[in-house]
């Protein structure tokens, strides 16, 4: 049994391929600067919330979790029509991939928040900042580079499984691709194409985002260069609060 590859009739869809390219990055985009607010939003709620405000966090994270991507996607598109909240299939795919993140994003936020040591927390509220001020200057910046890279994965699977919102019509790549395989009927050389095309879009965004995080977490990288001591960690975090503290100090 032979194959013989033509790809020769793929060239009138470059169009629908790289307009399929587009709402993938578009889709992943979104719902990566939502899923992360929801997610830093979340942890605060279940490392600092009252008892009801935690327990409604862990069962959603639990109810996410343990329920398959493609049901909360036709629950989103199907479901809150039944409810009278009508919305179109970009606008469903946004919000069930946001939802779908923002509670993996939630446990791995709440990791880094979990890592960070109790006595910075303390020192930096004997300095005189607020609650607020310590979680945005002291601890976010340490918990999300620390978790950085388990992030940035579930960015990745994210993007790759977006691939299903094509099942409600989103026209992303992998609609894409099953609308080119119904018309020239090469279906192996089409999901060859789109595979290519996601192996790269995995590649590139990561090296993206990790370039991007260099730069975002320089300092702390340069506290590891210089030493992973914990006088190093300690000269760190008093100059960082200190230097809120003198901003607080001036704006009162």
């Amino acid at each position: 049994m032979s194959y013989t590859f033509d790809f020769s009739d793929f060239a009138p869809y470059m169009g629908m391929l790289a307009h399929g390219v587009a709402v993938t990055l578009v889709l992943t985009a979104i719902s990566t600067v939502l899923g992360g607010i929801v997610g830093i939003v979340g942890a605060m709620v279940a490392v600092a919330g009252g008892k009801g405000a935690r327990a409604l966090v862990a069962a959603y994270v639990e109810l996410i979790r343990n329920t398959p991507f493609l049901v909360q996607l036709f629950f989103v598109f199907f479901g809150l029509p039944s409810l009278g909240v009508h919305i179109d299939e970009m606008q469903a795919a946004v919000l069930a991939m946001t939802v779908n993140l923002g509670a993996y994003a939630l446990e791995i936020v709440r990791a880094g928040i979990d890592s960070i040591p109790r006595g910075q927390l303390q020192a930096a509220m004997a300095l005189g900042l607020q609650g607020r001020q310590v979680f945005r200057h002291i601890v976010l910046p340490q918990a999300l580079a620390n978790v950085f890279p388990a992030l940035l994965g579930q960015v990745l699977i994210v993007m790759l499984g977006s691939a299903v919102v094509s099942q409600i019509s989103v026209p992303d790549l992998t609609y894409a691709a099953n609308f080119i395989q119904s018309r020239n009927f090469r279906s192996f050389e089409s999901y060859i194409i789109a595979t290519v095309i996601y192996l790269l879009l995995s590649i590139v965004l990561r090296l993206l985002i990790n370039r991007l995080c260099r730069r975002l977490f320089a300092g702390r990288a340069a506290r590891g260069s210089a030493g992973t001591s914990r006088n190093g960690l300690r000269a760190w975090f008093s100059a960082r609060a200190a230097a809120v503290a003198g901003i607080q100090t001036e704006r009162s």
